[in-house]
């Protein structure tokens, strides 16, 4: 296969970059998303409160989904927040996280001054695992998060019968899974859970820069999360009055209308993402030692996860540098460590020097095997897109080939 371009040997990819989510080669942002922006800004209306676009979005996005209810926020952290500000947990309450995730999933537990308890993930997709879910809900869980990694649906169902059975909420946070069937032929992801969580930012799927969506089928979630998102402002009485104890988290009308035009380019988005990685896949499977990404027709790819045997973290990230080196965007276990790791948590820096809620918590090495195994010795993944061509495909392929043959069996 040659020398490897980490070692001074000419790399697969040598013109263009492929198509990147930072650049417009890698977004679907055209001449609708211009007249939308326009619209707003020739209405002079830019505030969601009066407007009509986020509304509309609302509407569009629960429709899609196949929700009664959704609800717009400014972020995709803003929209985990709002839905664990519906469960209101007491003070030291706990809620149960992966932890190969976004901060973004976690941080919103601390605000709300509850614990985030975290579980440990199946080897194969870094979902959570729910034996281990269920190992863990104790008298003070309130709720459980499950994130779709990577655009793989997590085990929701038997997520929702534990979470049921234990009279508590689950939460699915849906940033990296779009229209994600949660079994072939079955509801999308976002509508098994009491709550879904999605997000506009510019990684994802579809963007509008930032921003966030909340979809829920219970009326009284819908209006608790539209008040938090409005500082318990009950705009639907008229009145001036704040009621709960809420934050600012508005979305704007310019966002609302670019992400429009956005959800009605999803079906595709998810489509071409789909096709390439489905055409990936079927030319890499016989790599001995390398694991892909497991697809019931279920998956829509929003990084593209190798899990690669036999190696240590050195090699991990040897494998990683040398893929990025041949023209191949990669990262080593996709985190730099488990969230628990993170210093926010084990020192830990919350609400000045009380360290409340999380003082007195261990978050030490060991807690969660296979996400650390995943993390530090078998993950790489391959920032996916929509706009790859065969070509592009063809390089990756390329690429995971020669990087494969020569990092992994050394």
């Amino acid at each position: 296969m040659g020398t490897l371009a980490i070692d001074g040997g000419t790399p697969v990819r040598t013109g263009r970059p492929l198509p990147s989510a930072l650049e417009a080669s890698g977004r679907t942002i055209g001449p609708e998303e211009e007249a939308a922006v326009l619209r707003v800004l020739r209405s002079g209306m830019l505030a969601s409160v009066w407007g009509t676009e986020v509304n509309a979005l609302t509407e569009e996005f629960a429709a899609l989904i196949g929700t009664r209810y959704a609800v717009a926020c400014s972020s995709g952290t803003a929209a985990v927040h709002l839905a664990v500000a519906a469960v209101d947990p007491e003070p030291g309450d706990e809620i149960i996280v992966p932890p190969i995730s976004d901060m973004g999933s976690v941080a919103p537990i601390i605000a709300q001054n509850a614990v985030p308890v975290f579980a440990d993930v199946d080897p194969l997709t870094g979902n959570l695992d729910p034996d281990a879910v269920a190992a863990l809900i104790g008298p003070r869980t309130r709720a459980v998060i499950a994130v779709h990694l990577f655009g793989k649906p997590a085990p929701v169902a038997r997520l929702r019968e534990l979470t049921d059975r234990a009279g508590i909420m689950l939460i699915e946070d849906c940033a990296q899974a779009y229209l994600a069937p949660v079994r072939p032929g079955g509801p999308l992801t976002g509508t098994v859970g009491q709550l879904g969580c999605f997000s506009l930012q510019q990684y994802k799927h579809i963007t509008a820069g930032d921003g966030g969506l909340v979809t829920t089928d219970d009326p009284d979630l819908a209006l608790r999360l539209r008040r938090f998102a409005d500082k318990g402002w009950p705009r639907e009485t008229g009145e001036r009055a704040y009621l709960s104890y809420a934050l600012n988290y508005r979305m704007t009308e310019l966002v609302g209308a670019v992400a429009r035009e956005q959800l009605r380019k999803l079906p595709a988005v998810v489509e071409r993402r789909r096709a390439g990685a489905t055409a990936f896949a079927s030319r890499v499977a016989d790599l001995p030692g390398l694991v892909l990404a497991p697809d019931d027709g279920d998956h829509v790819y929003w990084y593209y996860p190798l899990l690669v045997d036999g190696l240590d973290e050195a090699g991990l990230q040897r494998y990683a540098a040398a893929l990025t080196a041949e023209g191949v965007p990669s990262l080593a276990g996709y985190l730099a460590r488990p969230l628990y790791t993170e210093p926010v948590l084990r020192k830990p820096l919350t609400y000045g020097s009380s360290g409340y809620p999380l003082a007195g918590r261990d978050y030490g090495d060991g807690l969660c095997p296979v996400a650390e195994d995943l993390v530090y010795r078998r993950l790489v993944v391959v920032p996916w897109n929509e706009n790859f061509t065969p070509a592009d495909v063809d390089d990756i392929v390329a690429a995971v080939t020669k990087v494969h043959t020569a990092v992994a069996a050394s």
